[in-house]
């Protein structure tokens, strides 16, 4: 993915242009054709005061403790919470600041939807998180998305984060989600039906130049709603990637090596079997200024 950032800022104004081009864009762009899968942020914010900020547009996701862009990511693979989305919000949102916590409550098209189908504008969806930084070395991120999809199934997401540092060069992230969506069949909404996960993040930095991050992730998915969605079984997955960063001027290198265990045969060999089990290396090169 190749991206640029536009941003104009003034005392009340804030105007974000966010485009990014590439198979990575892409996929998380999936609901959009043509130019419009470029945009991954397009949004204004103002800023009556210090306490309130108001935004109108599109704007990457509150939910999770990766994000799209792989530069402000220690692992350059995703996520399975964060692979299963959500990806971004277009709407509006008011956010709300009161001394060490903060408040964020707005309303959006369907999920990953920046224009939603005529048939279907009266699907919404429900954001809010509450955020409260204690300092600098510990800060909690509390996201909510309630949302109705194209498919009139309906799902509520709660979502935490957790970063502690423990010291100049040690730090730990937590991030834990749960969905409960309710699919519709024959114009009944069927029972809700959980998936859920959650990852723990050991961030080594010994040097400026040097650091080291460890992420194990289980993933719950025991009723086919993601993962296992193309199985005729439900089922889970831990996943544990180990990548390091080497950072060269402006270029950060990541090697990294990853290792999935499912509960089910959901992976395949080159000799086309199903097995458990999947691994993987790769390395990734970028370079921001």
């Amino acid at each position: 993915m190749a991206t640029v950032k536009l941003e104009h800022k003034t005392a009340k104004f804030d105007i974000v242009v966010d485009l990014g081009f590439g198979k990575r864009a892409q996929e998380f762009a999936y609901t959009d054709e043509g130019i419009l899968a470029a945009i991954k942020q397009a949004y204004v914010s103002y800023s009556p005061n210090s306490w309130l900020k108001l935004t109108a547009g599109s704007w990457a996701t509150h939910v999770g403790y990766e994000v799209l862009d792989a530069q402000l990511n220690r692992n350059y693979s995703m996520s399975y919470m964060f692979t299963n989305g959500p990806f971004s919000h277009t709407g509006v949102r008011a956010d709300i600041t009161s001394g060490k916590s903060g408040f964020m409550i707005g309303i959006a098209n369907p999920t990953d939807y920046r224009y939603v189908p005529a048939g279907a504008l009266n699907k919404k969806a429900v954001l809010a998180q509450y955020s409260y930084a204690a300092s600098d070395n510990f800060k909690l991120y509390l996201n909510f998305v309630g949302a109705e999809a194209l498919d009139s199934s309906k799902s509520n997401q709660l979502d935490l984060v957790l970063l502690t540092k423990l010291s100049s060069k040690f730090g730990i992230g937590f991030n834990g989600t749960y969905n409960s969506t309710k699919l519709r069949e024959d114009g009944k909404y069927l029972s809700a039906k959980p998936w859920w996960g959650s990852a723990v993040y050991l961030n080594l930095d010994p040097s400026s130049w040097f650091g080291l991050t460890l992420r194990g992730e289980y993933f719950s998915d025991e009723n086919q709603l993601k993962v296992y969605a193309a199985q005729p079984f439900g089922g889970s997955v831990f996943a544990t990637t180990l990548s390091a960063n080497f950072k060269v001027e402006g270029f950060t290198f990541i090697p990294e090596f990853r290792l999935d265990n499912a509960s089910k045969n959901i992976f395949v060999k080159s000799d086309g079997s199903a097995t458990k089990s999947a691994s993987s290396f790769l390395l990734s090169v970028m370079y921001w200024f």
